[in-house]
């Protein structure tokens, strides 16, 4: 369908990159499980290898069920072009690839994913990158972590998991002071409650594992170019400005413009690198999508209910949910995240480590899984699990004490989600 301004989100969700099969007819996006596509000829087979005619050739580069994922998340997004992978792990990496090289750094919140802190306090290192975490709400402390080595700024539109939310405004005017492009993972507020790139973004990174599939069936990633940033100016970005070795000397911005990065990440990321999305997941995720807006605002709908209930029982020492008027982002909502503050928050307990074992093991409608997101309402204790690997330091830098249980309220019930709450807080105390 054509990208037309006067289309709804709701009317793109849906139709946004998917069209009738053109050999079949087929309204639903097949499933193309192949694994390499039939040139025209010797000439064609050429064009495609050179970068000079976009097409299919083999699906670690390129898919039919996965392009059609691509765009519909590029254009929710607000993006020119998109690059999907097999894990929001694999599109952090994809993310950063074109942009780093060794000695260079980037500068990270202290609010991330654990599975995130690990791999910027650790795995990059291994490719000669390094990260400074800084705490997002001290503009002061952000400016000054950038140095001549600094490639780019990251963090988490909501972050995970204490559902705080980033003033995505200032950072990018942070970011554009710097000449660094501002990479957002969009994962927990999904475009529906937030478009990162409307505030300044250059990249957006998605776990489509969570939100945009709904379902906790397939994992996924994506990697979503604004257009907007231009990889000439600094000289910072030789994979984008000049001459690629691997194509005869292309340039990837001059020849690409506005979607430079997004032909990178398949010409070299994919290719390279091989986190590849298979096209089950691709169709599984473009189902989910469909249903995204109403999901959403069901799970906004849930933790506006039950973040109130909660603040009131006398085992709860703190809920972090920005969307109650007794947090310190509560202004922050309207602005960043107008449809609303998510469905992911943390709930602090008085009686410690020992309470959140009880509680968490005495729910019965909430599934203790890692994973959050789903349509189902999904617990766990970040200290002992998901941010385990931190330092007793980090874990209280990204609210992930040993008091700390994340909930990812779903789309069941309010009341139903409160009663099963109740009991378990109950038996928590005694």
């Amino acid at each position: 369908m054509a990208k037309g301004p006067s289309y709804g989100f709701d009317t793109l969700q849906i139709h946004a990159g998917s069209s009738p099969d053109p050999a079949t007819g087929s309204r639903q996006t097949p499933i193309y499980q192949s694994t390499a596509f039939v040139f025209q000829d010797s000439e064609h087979a050429a064009r495609l290898f050179n970068l000079q005619e976009v097409g299919y050739i083999y699906s670690r580069l390129t898919n039919p069920t996965v392009a059609a994922l691509q765009e519909r998340i590029a254009i929710l997004e607000g993006g020119v072009g998109a690059v999907c992978c097999s894990s929001g792990h694999a599109a952090q990496i994809m993310a950063l690839f074109p942009l780093m090289k060794p000695g260079k750094n980037i500068i990270a919140s202290t609010r991330l994913y654990g599975g995130t802190v690990t791999q910027f306090s650790n795995t990059i290192k291994r490719f000669g990158w390094s990260a400074k975490f800084v705490d997002f709400d001290d503009f002061k402390a952000i400016k000054s972590a950038i140095d001549e080595d600094t490639q780019a700024i990251f963090c988490e539109a909501i972050a995970n998991p204490g559902g705080y939310i980033t003033d995505l405004d200032k950072v990018s005017s942070i970011a554009d002071a710097a000449s660094i492009p501002l990479i957002v993972d969009n994962t927990s507020a999904t475009p529906y409650l937030c478009r990162p790139i409307e505030h300044g973004a250059t990249i957006v990174v998605h776990s489509t594992t969570k939100y945009l599939t709904g379902n906790g069936t397939v994992t996924g990633g994506c990697v979503v170019d604004s257009g907007k940033f231009d990889w000439t100016k600094s000289g910072k970005f030789p994979s984008l400005s000049e001459p690629e070795p691997a194509y005869h000397g292309l340039k990837f911005a001059e020849i690409f413009g506005e979607l430079a990065f997004t032909f990178h990440g398949i010409a070299i990321g994919l290719r390279d690198l091989g986190m590849t999305m298979n096209p089950q997941a691709a169709h599984y995720s473009l189902l989910g999508i469909e249903t995204l807006s109403l999901r959403m605002n069901k799970h906004v709908e849930n933790a506006v209910k039950v973040t109130n209930w909660l603040e009131s029982h006398p085992a709860i020492e703190k809920v972090t949910y920005a969307g109650l008027s007794s947090s310190p982002y509560y202004k922050r909502v309207e602005k960043i995240c107008p449809k609303g503050a998510g469905g992911l928050f943390t709930i602090s307990l008085k009686g410690g480590f020992d309470s959140c074992v009880k509680f968490v093991d005495n729910l019965d409608i909430f599934s203790h899984v890692a994973n959050l997101g789903d349509s189902r309402s999904l617990v766990i204790h970040p200290a002992s699990t998901t941010h385990r690997q931190l330092t007793t330091e980090q874990q209280k830098a990204a609210g992930t004490g040993p008091e700390i249980v994340r909930i990812s309220i779903g789309i069941e019930d309010a009341d139903d989600l409160i009663s099963d709450l109740k009991q378990a807080l109950d038996k928590s105390l005694r």
